[in-house]
């Protein structure tokens, strides 16, 4: 009702700010009068006000509005209380009323709730059983031969004659029923009746003739409403009523009561269970049904029993229909031929979709099933597609640890199986312990199908072959993301491709980075050469068994030290290191080398989590410590056999054996009990040697007596403890006091002094912070480019700017983050200033602004734009004075339609690098390891076709490093980063490879950690002569640990341009010529080793020319030649010509291309002195021993790959006094030979 004009509510004033329904009303105050604002008028009719219309109104409207005061100030509402409110009209709204009806109440109980309604389904299946089986009571009861007829009725005995056409319909209708069995009959009818109408009542829809002529209304009205009759009509008591056909219904009951059950417990549905469970229930229905049915009918005939009309059946549905029961009646055979006509098309039907559904199950790969994840260890492996390679690689990595052998493994990816991995998981080795399911790790029906719970670890793996490698990582994201948000307490272990995606999935238990350890492990290959090898092989499982039955040495010995990887074992509990306890660390290390063949490389003390690697002779071990070392096996599963020389050294004749003793002498008594040897000991400082003295340099230096050499050299004994005045303060401090140094004179004054410490700009987050040697200013951005010039210098090629050491050139796509770890290990601070090889990053597309940022602190990096296919590009970025070239596999190329093709063009490219600049060394790497075969490839020489067949061998053994003895893999020439995915395999077993792997690589630096290196040995290193005096030599000088030797040998292959040489001699080993035949080895290489050359890889091959062989044995060869006839001459004077003609077309060849080359150089105005033409140092085998016995004779020209102590990790401790006395003695000590000391 409105109010009169002029009166106001106290609604009016302020409502709706506590209930619903109510309008707010805003005041607008004119020449002090006070006027309600109509809703609708401005608010479009809405009536709420909730918002004031500024449009109309005028800036004075605006300055004069007046908001009301809350209702909690106002003092008459107060006192009167609030009259809105009290006149309320809210209505309050009830929800879901409709289920408060009767049947909606009545549905709810009977269909919609999921355990009600399955309690329901349940008793209608009991009940439909239960009329079969009191139908079968029935029959059991029934005898027709006591007389047939309704209730009350007289009975009448019936006798078939087959010779009669009629028949006799009373049997047929009228059965015996005893009063209880009938009224239990009843009883179970009415139920069912009473049930179906309900049922038939809460599902009704408005169409009542749906409901009626469904099949499962007729079938229950025809076997409940005769029942429910024969309660008024007694005479149909004994009425014939086909209760059988209940099992049809008790079929739809089980079908509803499984979909409920399923619904119930919260479990998606197996569709292969229900229909195995369909197909059972419509064959015993139909064999049910047709026994019932024939035995009925044929009360008028025969009169079979029960047991007779099933066998009956059984014989006819199974189509074997031996004839010795058949039906005598025609509705009897009417009944067998529908019978048969239904099992005809419904059964063909049920079997289709199991076949369909079972074909589906078997990409899909069904379930892990919950008991076995909780009474079996499983572990999952998650991959976007899964190859042959990627899964064979990953099942001979876990299943090489015995501990696993137990474990299955659960193979979770998107895709469905290929055709190669179906093939290899049928196999019985793996059926019974790999499981492949067809899912996503985003999905957690997916991962609760893999029990991902109850799993052990979860490997989530890269799809490296995708184009788009950032599209992977943030998919392989996604993935840890899931399944650490599914199962928090799984361990995971993710394999990341970009460095700058590691962070997002920092939480996991390990994590690989595959471009951080590419780069870095690429770039040591260019001054620890095969470093790629080293760690491949570390990584590695295996027994050392390879090669083993190959006639070649140097295979057995490469391939037994193979054998020979990481382990650890805590101190207290170690045979192997036990007895060092409270001894110094380089001294374990020796002695532990020289008396069980391990190799100790590091340890981690109990309240620390760092691994450190060759702490240096300072640290003293402790009980509690955790020890890491390399051996063939770990030494729980070694036998200890003492030897009896072991007693007779023990007791001090030589001077090296005073210190092996179990007492502990003080450091200054063991020296002076030896004699002449602490001459020697002295003799260890840096001092001057012969400018002839290779690699070895101050730390291998021939010990003298008083400046004579004729007393047989020794080393000076490794200490049980540390000594101040024994250390070599030198080796730890050099990088340190080089710098202070004053330049020689061939640098001149324009040597730019670099400083230490860190870069300050990272590509990406998550970088290691490292230690570097750093330009004082930044370089400009236009400095760092190779090609061209700019206003601060004018230097357009690699000749102009005068680099005093070889280049160091790696090719790229693009410049991504992973290229900055290239750069850090090569410039890190323990690298000797001198020693520091110019980097050219030779890249196919313009390097962005930040990665130009990021390394524009570095000292002599550059780039250029240019690929490897084109030959200007090499030239231009100096290929003639590099040393090394790194080829790294392109993002573009990784994919390929045919498998295996995706390094067709890297290795077609390397080829002609290979041809063009022999003397270079190339590092490739390539997407599929089995494509290093090709790498260098000779097509028609015999010694690589036998490496082929013994890999080939190795494989058919089982070996997981078939392609170890590819020379070019052997030679650390060629890498893929596939075979660092052992390393994350290995994780799951030993937890601490990753961390040491990441260590040796230079990616992480950890504080008294030592670092890997390489040192040459010469001609005048071999004095020492044995690894084992070698490991003696290098702990008691400057504390560093030898882990390997990278030996080459010279070999002549085939098709070298001095082929002419080596076929004249297989020409004469054919002719069996005594006096010509030279020996040779089985596998056709030349018995004995060339001599060596200073080249940190290869020995000097000789000119052809320069062979006499061919010249010495002509005048026997043509002897013998003679003594054939006419025939045999001719043959050999024109196999003689085609062979010149041969050697002088590979000759011509060679000059063509260096005269190619020359040009090219010519033409963009490069000097072409550096280029030598004929320099070929390609006729090399290299190949890589780890740790080998310390009785192996060094050889010239070996690399020993070494783990030098953190030069800063006593630095801080040191004194003054030493610092300066070690400064003195590094100005004593000649530059160069320092120099010599590592490549």
């Amino acid at each position: 009702m409105p109010l009169p004009d002029g009166v106001h509510s106290p609604g009016d004033v302020y409502s709706g700010a506590q209930g619903g329904g109510h309008t707010n009303r805003t005041f607008v105050f004119d020449d002090g009068q006070c006027a309600p604002r109509q809703p609708g008028a401005e608010d479009g009719g809405r009536g709420d006000g909730a918002r004031l219309d500024t449009a109309g109104l005028k800036m004075s409207d605006l300055d004069s509005e007046v908001l009301p005061l809350p209702p909690r100030y106002r003092f008459r509402d107060l006192l009167l209380g609030d009259q809105s409110f009290q006149n309320d009209d809210r209505v309050q709204v009830e929800f879901y009323v409709n289920e408060n009806t009767f049947k909606e109440r009545l549905k709810l109980f009977f269909i919609k709730n999921q355990r009600s309604s399955l309690r329901i389904r349940l008793f209608n299946f009991s009940l439909k059983l239960l009329t079969c089986l009191l139908y079968i009571v029935r029959v059991l009861l029934d005898d027709p031969a006591l007389g047939i007829g309704c209730w009350g009725c007289p009975k009448q005995n019936y006798t078939f004659n087959e010779s009669s056409s009629e028949i006799n319909w009373a049997p047929i209708l009228w059965v015996e029923r005893k009063v209880a069995l009938w009224a239990i009959q009843v009883i179970v009818a009415i139920i069912s009746f009473l049930e179906t109408m309900l049922l038939i009542y809460l599902s009704y829809k408005g169409n009542i003739w749906e409901q009626i002529f469904r099949v499962s209304f007729i079938l229950e009205m025809i076997n409940t409403l005769p029942f429910i009759i024969t309660i008024f009509w007694p005479p149909l008591r004994n009425l014939f009523i086909p209760v059988f056909l209940n099992c049809w219904l008790a079929k739809h009951a089980l079908e509803n009561m499984i979909n409920d059950f399923h619904r119930a417990i919260l479990r998606s549905q197996s569709a292969m269970f229900n229909q195995v469970l369909i197909l059972f229930c419509t064959l015993l229905c139909l064999v049910f049904t047709g026994t019932c049915g024939i035995q009925h009918l044929e009360r008028a005939g025969d009169n079979l029993s029960l047991l007779t009309s099933f066998y009956f059946c059984i014989v006819t549905f199974s189509t074997v229909g031996y004839g010795d029961v058949t039906p005598k009646i025609w509705p009897s055979q009417l009944l067998v031929v529908i019978m048969i006509c239904v099992a005809l098309v419904v059964l063909p039907l049920q079997f289709e979709e199991l076949v369909y559904l079972w074909m589906e199950r078997q990409k899909s790969g069904g379930n892990y099933s919950r008991h076995r994840a909780q009474t079996e260890k499983h572990v999952i492996l998650c991959v976007s597609s899964l190859k042959i390679d990627l899964l064979m690689d990953f099942l001979n990595e876990f299943y090489a640890h015995p501990r696993l052998q137990d474990y299955y493994v659960v193979i979770l990816c998107p895709t469905e199986m290929d055709i190669q991995v179906r093939r290899v998981l049928q196999i019985p080795l793996w059926s019974q312990r790999v499981i492949y399911l067809q899912g996503s790790a985003l999905k957690d029906q997916d991962l609760m199908r893999a029990k991902m719970d109850n799993g052990e670890a979860c490997f989530i793996l890269s799809s490296r072959n995708e184009v788009d490698r950032t599209a992977a990582d943030h998919q392989t994201i996604l993935r840890a993301w899931a399944v650490k948000d599914f199962a928090p307490n799984c361990p995971l272990y993710v394999q990341i491709l970009k460095p700058e995606n590691k962070f997002h999935v920092k939480f996991a238990e390990h994590v690989v980075c595959e471009e951080e350890c590419k780069y870095a492990m690429l770039a040591l290959n260019c001054i620890c050469p095969a470093t790629s090898t080293l760690i491949t092989l570390l990584v590695h499982t295996s027994r050392g068994q390879e090669g083993q039955d190959s006639p070649e040495q140097w295979q057995r010995m490469y391939g037994r030290c193979s054998g020979n990887e990481v382990y650890h074992v805590r101190m207290g509990d170690s045979k192997f290191f036990r007895e060092y306890e409270g001894k110094s660390f380089t001294y374990a290390a020796f002695h532990a080398h020289k008396k069980y063949g391990v190799c100790l490389i590091g340890l981690k003390r109990e309240d620390n989590k760092s691994i450190l690697l060759n702490p240096g002779p300072r640290h003293i071990l402790a009980a509690s410590d955790t020890c890491f070392y390399i051996n063939i096996t770990k030494e729980e599963n070694s036998a200890f056999i003492f030897k009896q020389e072991e007693k007779q050294k023990r007791k001090g004749f030589a001077g090296q054996g005073l210190y092996e003793g179990s007492s502990r002498l003080p450091v200054h008594s063991i020296i002076a009990s030896m004699g002449t040897v602490a001459m020697d000991l002295q003799n260890t400082e840096c001092r001057p040697t012969p400018s002839g003295g290779g690699g070895g340099g101050s730390k291998l230096a021939l010990p003298t007596e008083n400046g004579s050499g004729s007393r047989r050299p020794s080393i000076a004994p490794v200490l049980e403890v540390a000594d101040s005045s024994t250390l070599l303060p030198c080796d730890l401090l050099s990088d340190q006091s080089e710098d202070e140094m004053t330049p020689s004179e061939d640098e001149g004054l324009s040597v730019v002094e670099y400083v230490k410490g860190y870069p300050p700009n990272s590509p990406y987050i998550g970088s290691s912070p490292t230690l570097c040697h750093l330009l004082p200013v930044k370089a400009p951005f236009c400095c760092l480019r190779l090609d061209k010039g700019c206003k601060h210098n004018s230097y357009e090629d690699a000749k102009a700017y005068g680099f005093k050491n070889k280049l160091i050139i790696v090719s790229a796509e693009t410049a991504g983050n992973g290229l900055y770890n290239f750069i850090v290990p090569l410039r890190a601070y323990y690298r000797p200033r001198r020693e520091l090889n110019p980097i050219v990053l030779l890249l196919d597309n313009k390097p962005d602004h930040h990665f130009l940022e990021a390394i524009c602190c570095f000292p002599m990096v550059y780039y250029m734009e240019g690929s490897v296919d084109n030959l200007d590009s090499l030239l231009q970025c100096g290929v003639i004075y590099a040393d090394n070239l790194v080829v790294a596999d392109k993002e573009s190329t990784m994919s390929a339609e045919e498998d295996y093709m995706a390094d067709a063009k890297t290795i077609v490219n390397v080829q002609t690098m290979f041809r063009l600049f022999p003397s270079l060394s190339i590092t490739t790497e390539l997407t599929h390891p089995s494509n290093m075969r090709f790498m260098q490839f000779r097509a028609k020489d015999s010694y690589s076709l036998a490496l082929s067949k013994l890999e080939k061998r190795e494989r058919e053994n089982g070996s997981n490093l078939a392609f170890m003895f590819r020379l070019p893999f052997a030679a650390g020439r060629v890498f893929s980063i596939s075979m660092l995915d052992t390393l994350l395999y290995q994780s799951f077993v030993k937890d601490y490879m990753i961390p040491i792997t990441r260590l040796l690589l230079g990616l992480d630096t950890t504080p008294g950690s030592g670092y890997l290196c390489a040192m040459k040995i010469s001609e005048d290193d071999l004095w020492i002569r044995t690894y084992g005096r070698l490991f003696q030599k290098l702990c008691s000088s400057s504390a560093e640990i030898p882990i390997g030797i990278y030996r080459t040998q010279s070999h002549v292959f085939s098709t070298e341009p001095h082929d002419l040489r080596a076929q004249s001699q297989v020409s004469v080993s054919v002719e069996d010529c005594e006096d010509t035949r030279e020996t040779k080895g089985p596998w056709g290489m030349r018995a004995g080793t060339g001599g060596g050359s200073t080249h940190g890889r290869h020995t000097v091959g000789s000119d052809p020319a320069e062979y006499p062989l061919l010249r010495r044995k002509s005048l026997p060869w043509a002897r013998r030649l003679s003594r054939k006839g006419s025939r045999h001459a001719g043959k050999a004077a024109a196999e003689w010509i085609s062979q010149q003609r041969l050697s002088l077309y590979r000759r011509s060849e060679r000059q063509e291309l260096s005269e190619l080359v020359k040009n090219r150089m010519k033409h963009l105005g490069l000097p072409t002195t550096g280029y030598d033409e004929m320099n070929d140092h390609q006729n090399t085998l290299s190949y890589v021993l780890i740790n080998p016995p310390p009785d192996t004779r060094l050889e010239p020209n070996d690399i020993v790959y070494l783990i030098r102590s953190d030069p800063l990790a006593h630095v801080a401790s040191s004194s003054q006094s030493r610092k300066s006395s070690c400064s003195n003695k590094l100005a004593s000590c000649n530059p160069e030979t320092r120099d010599e000391t590592q490549l």
